[in-house]
């Protein structure tokens, strides 16, 4: 039968795109579906535009230093050139995501699918019925916003990349990973940028240093930082937005921005034809090898909630193929996840926060570094760096790397590799540093700055 597969795709992101090259290359034969655009969240309106972005707002805080080295520069901003860059670096990447699934001999179908059975999907567009021996779901995952009066006049970021024109002025709703990225690029690019959220502190889960360093770091930059509160209705003006926030506070704006999260796409998949229930945050259960409770049917990427990272899905997309047609059972390890934040000063985390560790650890040693950045030395400044490393104290093992800086998630990568084969504080100290670099921080720091014993700091 012309629609009979070994394994049908439904979603052409990373996770799902991995799958099944590495899958055709096993020999099976496959069929991925995408309803939009191969890519996914990530290429499309996600981790590449956003990057794109972060490079072009980091331009103008370059240029101020750039005067105290004794450059004269005069500049201005176009954001109809960089919108258009940006579509066209999107366009060349969506088009290698196609030519390199017609090379590995995956059939693609650009429609929606649902789940109808163990071993079968519908197509929307064509109404057409494919079967195949495995189903596998690599969705992703959508922006969440509530339920309050007003909200149909706001964006996320899936709109914020094909704004018509830069806004003088916004509000981002959230504290997360693309709440503080946006704040940092709005900022750059000369936009007056609030940022509401309902917590104590950003970045909820990152280390407490890291958390208030980025805070001080936004406030100097002139974004305003307001905590613990949340709109709570936004009216629409003859000048704009008028926000209304749970703490009374009234702003008028440009525009709003919601960055409250992301949540599972599983939106008309017919998991209740399979007996697949969502978790509850609207993920899929799955076990190590992203099987779900329908032995035919895996879920891989942000769909399954298990990290919501571009390299995740991508490696268990892979390990999926290997597992199922590669005769190779393939699991992903968790435990250890470098990642950035491209806020402005950048973030690179590994590993437990001291508040993690200290309660799985009975001795830890911190570690912290804060300097002035050398691109800084001839301008008054307070912008810093910071370095913080956390051992434990009886093993010396690195239990957890934080840096917040220029290049931050350059750094952990490299950390990264280190740190997964298990190095100790030792390991770090043998290393010979490379001067002057901002990174010699992590070889360098000798004694700690202070220790935590069963739970009480010392």
């Amino acid at each position: 039968m012309a629609n009979n597969f070994d394994l049908i795709v439904i979603g052409g992101g990373s996770g799902g795109v991995r799958a099944a090259r590495v899958a055709a290359g096993l020999g099976a034969k496959v069929c991925i579906v995408e309803e939009y655009r191969l890519g996914g969240t990530c290429v499309i309106r996600g981790c590449v535009p956003k990057k794109l972005f972060t490079y072009a707002s980091g331009f103008s805080s370059t240029f101020d230093v750039a005067k105290s080295f004794g450059w004269s520069v005069e500049a201005s901003f176009d954001w109809p050139t960089l919108l258009a860059n940006k579509d066209k670096e999107i366009e060349r990447l969506e088009g290698i995501y196609g030519s390199l699934l017609s090379a590995s001999g995956v059939e693609t179908r650009a429609d929606r699918a649902t789940i109808t059975g163990p071993n079968s999907v519908l197509l929307h567009n064509s109404q057409e019925i494919l079967t195949a021996e495995k189903i596998l779901i690599a969705t992703g995952g959508k922006p969440f916003v509530p339920n309050i009066p007003g909200i149909e006049h706001t964006i996320t970021s899936n709109e914020a990349f094909d704004l018509k024109s830069l806004p003088k002025s916004i509000m981002i709703v959230g504290g997360g990973y693309i709440a503080v990225e946006f704040a940092s690029i709005f900022n750059g690019l000369g936009v007056d940028v609030t940022l509401a959220y309902r917590g104590a502190l950003i970045l909820r889960g990152f280390d407490m240093h890291v958390r208030e360093g980025l805070t001080e770091e936004m406030s100097h930059k002139g974004i305003k930082v307001c905590l613990a509160t949340q709109p709570t209705a936004i009216e629409k003006t003859e000048k704009g937005l008028c926000v209304v926030c749970s703490d009374n506070m009234k702003v008028d704006i440009d525009q709003v921005m919601y960055a409250t999260g992301r949540t599972p796409n599983v939106e008309g998949l017919g998991l209740e034809s399979i007996g697949v229930e969502p978790g509850r945050h609207g993920e899929i259960p799955v076990d190590e090898f992203c099987r779900t409770s329908c032995p035919s049917v895996f879920a891989v990427g942000d769909v399954n909630g298990r990290a919501a990272l571009t390299p995740v899905a991508i490696r268990e997309g892979a390990a999926f193929a290997q597992t199922q047609f590669g005769n190779n059972p393939t699991t992903v390890d968790l435990s250890i996840i470098p990642t950035a934040v491209f806020s402005d000063p950048e973030i690179g985390i590994l590993g437990l926060t001291e508040a993690e560790a200290s309660t799985e650890f009975k001795e830890i040693n911190i570690y912290i570094a804060r300097f002035k950045p050398m691109t800084h030395a001839f301008v008054q400044t307070d912008t810093r760096m910071l370095f913080k490393l956390i051992t434990d104290a009886k093993t010396d093992k690195v239990l957890g790397v934080h840096i917040m800086g220029h290049a931050a998630g350059e750094m952990i990568q490299m950390v990264g590799i280190a740190v997964g084969m298990g190095a100790t504080k030792a390991d770090f100290d043998r290393t010979i540093a490379v001067h002057p670099v901002a990174a010699e921080e992590l070889v360098t720091l000798k004694e700690p700055t202070y220790k935590i014993i069963n739970g009480e700091r010392i």
